[in-house]
């Protein structure tokens, strides 16, 4: 499981994804066709059309890490969203999405901040 403690932001790039592409294309993509910045603390996802392999780009201090997935039996549940933006979910949505969940439907109890017992 990928290291996210640490990460701000988690965006999924809607649609597809040409899985051929590396670093250099992926960060291009970010910068380009979402107009955000590949140097922030995020995680930035794609997907391909099979829906069977996934790709993560991160910057990390001084250079990009590049994780990729791939099922060999199954899809990911890769949201519906249309278009090709990004739809920005959370770092529990991320790792249902990893663990081969719907995370539109798959809601658990929200996270609570306390400082009172009682």
């Amino acid at each position: 499981m990928i290291q996210v403690d640490e990460i701000q932001h988690v965006y999924l790039a809607c649609g597809t994804t040409d899985m051929r592409k590396s670093i250099d294309g992926l960060a291009a993509l970010v910068q380009m066709r979402f107009d955000m910045d590949p140097f922030t603390n995020a995680l930035f996802v794609f997907c391909g059309r099979h829906r069977d392999r996934l790709k993560i780009l991160r910057w990390q201090r001084n250079g990009f890490w590049l994780y990729y997935r791939r099922l060999e039996r199954g899809k990911f549940q890769w949201p519906k969203e249309p278009g090709t933006g990004t739809l920005r979910i959370g770092r529990r949505e991320l790792n249902w999405l990893l663990d081969g969940l719907d995370i539109d439907h798959k809601k658990g109890h929200p996270e609570m901040h306390i400082s009172i017992v009682g």
